[in-house]
């Protein structure tokens, strides 16, 4: 199934076609008297004197060849709101055969200066699918002719969301692949194809590393016949040379926690344990289409956490990339060594503004939060409501979570500088994100998003009809646009 959106210079008619209007909170039907029949606008207002008008709409089905949707636009629409309202359109006609719908712009009044914008994009977002490896594919196509001269979305804006569209489901496409297909050595090949998009992209290999002395990060792929990967990608849209804006992502395309093995009982969800990656890649592209006037750098660790012969054992001691150690206490705490030596390396080599890092680290953060939140921890006040204020206002809700000093005290070993997990039990999340927080060493801003319970939906939400999310991309370019554009 496809989704083909046009914008055509025409004046609506009142022919056998499937129509929609957007009318009031209280369904009144005046405005939009001149675009369709007298016998239409007497049917339709004899049903909505029998139905509860609560809803957002309702699909009037005229006659064998022609529907007429009615949709509310109620009082005081977040963005999020519009959006939502697309996506509720997407399902009410997302079955049957092919079909048209002719969208009347002039009938949106007293709305939102971009409520055309921001309804087509929950629209699009809510009909993603990832059926690549079906045999059988549905080739069904929806049609959505936007009719009208006024509300019509500038070619500017009709940019910004093709672009924010296109970061997003690159991302739900990566986190959709198998791991068979989507191990390191594929993932950054794919990276490096970002270059058409007008990315610089660098491509650090295992010798490379090694040479580098990035050994927290390789020891987490030991275990695996494919090789282990740092990637850059730079995005230089500023006119000037100011500092960059730093994402770092955790990339292990499968993760059966090493030695340290996980139950074999939902193992097969750990193709999405590289979301955190994703999400940068998915920001990165998207910054690159739009030409986003700023500075960026995404920086991702791609490895896979396999068991075998030479795979990091519990007990092992490493040097990471800072010169800090590290004691081995559990290898499925992989992810904080592989963002430990990637957010070293970025903060020296790029010296950025901030850094935020996301990772679906830790089970914990949905013990806490499930998967209404994803979890915020951050060295820094103004990022951190930066960030909660852009989450609000696309609906990637983050929550604040601790960091603090007295926690240090679960993750001192004897043999090390520190260990990878507290083995004494609880705060998994809190001691996680601590961890991390001492491989940011010149007190650059930094936040944590931990995206363990927000990056899959076995159910679908608002705006997915299940599997990959796509979280954070929408909510890191909010954060761009709204203070550092």
């Amino acid at each position: 199934m496809s989704v083909k959106i046009n914008y055509l210079n025409k004046k609506p008619s009142k022919s056998s076609a499937n129509h929609v209007f957007f009318v009031n909170e209280k369904f009144l039907i005046n405005n939009i008297r001149n675009f369709i029949t007298e016998a239409e606008h007497s049917y339709i207002n004899d049903l909505l004197k029998t139905i509860d008008l609560k809803k957002n709409m309702f699909v009037f089905e005229v006659n064998s060849k022609k529907k007429i949707v009615l949709i509310s636009i109620k009082k005081d629409l977040k963005s999020f709101d519009i959006e939502n309202l697309g996506a509720e359109f997407y399902g009410r006609i997302n079955y049957g055969k092919s079909s048209e719908y002719f969208i009347i712009s002039d009938s949106i009044i007293n709305s939102h200066k971009s409520f055309l914008s921001y309804f087509l994009h929950g629209f699009k977002l809510k009909s993603y699918e990832f059926n690549k490896y079906k045999t059988k594919k549905e080739t069904r196509l929806i049609s959505i002719n936007v009719l009208g001269s006024k509300n019509k979305p500038s070619d500017q804006n009709q940019l910004k969301f093709r672009a924010l569209e296109e970061g997003t489901f690159y991302a739900r496409d990566l986190v959709s692949e198998p791991g068979n297909i989507l191990h390191p050595d594929e993932y950054a090949k794919r990276l490096n194809s970002l270059r058409k998009d007008g990315l610089k992209v660098n491509i650090y290999d295992e010798k490379k590393l090694k040479k580098l002395g990035m050994n927290a990060l390789l020891g987490v792929g030991m275990g695996s016949i494919r090789g282990s990967y740092l990637v850059t990608m730079e995005w230089n849209g500023a006119k000037n040379n100011s500092k960059p804006l730093a994402f770092v992502g955790k990339g292990v395309c499968f993760d059966t926690g090493g030695i340290s093995l996980k139950p074999a009982k939902f193992m097969e969800d750990m193709t999405y344990d590289m979301a955190g990656s994703a999400t940068v890649v998915g920001l990165m592209k998207n910054l690159a289409v739009r030409k986003a006037k700023i500075n960026a750098v995404g920086v991702v660790g791609l490895v896979e956490n396999m068991p075998g012969g030479n795979a990091q054992r519990p007990g092992d001691i490493v040097k990471s990339y800072s010169g800090k150690t590290i004691e081995i206490l559990n290898t499925d705490a992989e992810g904080r060594l592989v963002l430990a030596d990637a957010l070293t390396f970025t903060e020296k080599k790029y010296k950025p503004k901030f850094m935020v890092d996301l990772a679906t680290l830790t089970g914990a953060i949905i013990v806490s939060l499930g998967s209404e939140y994803a979890g915020l921890f951050s060295n820094d006040d103004k990022l951190s409501n930066q960030l909660i204020k852009a989450g609000d206002k696309v609906d990637e809700k983050l929550w604040r979570m601790p960091l603090h000093k007295n926690f240090d005290k679960l993750i001192d070993s004897k043999n090390a500088d520190m260990q990878n997990i507290n083995y004494v039990g609880g705060a998994g999340s809190t001691t996680a994100a601590q961890f991390l927080q001492r491989f940011v060493l010149n007190k650059t801003p930094w936040a944590h998003l931990d995206i363990a319970g927000m990056a899959f939906s076995k159910y679908g939400g608002a705006l997915n009809s299940g599997g990959a999310t796509g979280y954070g991309v929408r909510l890191l370019n909010k954060l761009i646009e709204d203070d550092y554009e």
